[in-house]
């Protein structure tokens, strides 16, 4: 089967369940994990990644396009993380971070510089390559982040509520630069998120880490100040 599988992904720590999911996100599906912080949303992306903390025992399987990578270690599940900080590195030009992120599969130097100024072309960014981090606005340090990662060239793509820092009308044009960009490459796709908006605007299935499913427009949530970030 293609996609994300989460096989009765089970996460617990003492007596407390964090996580509970059965489910499959499909190629090009965008699935909304979604609930206040402290409710087991970090600690799914965890176990998904394999980088679950020894205070949690974790049962069932993580499945990409049919494979069981529940014991791979993190970096050979080719599973893309986009955090709430684009963590962009400071020591290097724009072009530099894309460049860091380039399979070894792409030889040579003008084939890898075809592939980043093919992306920046894609982030609406050319000829940023030799641009500082330090002078790029937060939505094209956002877009940088985000093709960084794809440039991994991901089998699956995780969402950590990273347009929550953003101001609204930027958080809107992000959040549909990410999500198209997600779709058009056909990856399944996990976003985690405490904010209503966020989840409307994915379009897809809404649950929360135990797996209840949640209504597209949640009671009380929109505006909701309770709700921690």
């Amino acid at each position: 089967m293609t996609g994300l599988v989460l096989d009765n992904l089970l996460v617990t720590s003492g007596d407390t369940t964090w996580v509970a999911l059965h489910t499959t996100v499909a190629r090009g599906e965008v699935l909304t994990i979604m609930g206040p912080s402290g409710t087991g949303k970090s600690t799914l992306l965890a176990a998904i990644i394999g980088t679950l903390a020894p205070a949690f025992r974790m049962t069932g399987k993580v499945l990409l396009d049919g494979v069981d990578v529940t014991d791979r270690p993190t970096r050979a599940r080719r599973i893309g993380l986009l955090f709430q900080d684009d963590v962009l590195f400071p020591h290097l030009s724009v072009g530099g971070n894309l460049a860091f992120a380039l399979p070894a599969s792409i030889r040579g130097r003008r084939a890898r510089r075809d592939r980043i100024a093919t992306a920046l072309v894609q982030a609406g960014l050319a000829g940023f390559a030799d641009r500082d981090p330090a002078t790029l606005s937060g939505g094209q340090r956002a877009r940088v982040a985000l093709m960084r990662t794809l440039l991994a060239e991901p089998r699956a793509l995780l969402l950590d509520e990273p347009f929550s820092r953003l101001d609204a009308d930027l958080r809107a044009q992000i959040r549909s630069f990410v999500l198209t960009r997600a779709r058009d490459e056909g990856l399944p796709v996990i976003l985690v998120t405490h904010d209503a908006e966020d989840a409307r605007a994915a379009a897809g299935r809404i649950l929360s880490p135990l797996g209840k499913e949640l209504p597209k427009k949640p009671q009380g949530v929109e505006g909701n100040a309770t709700l921690a970030r």
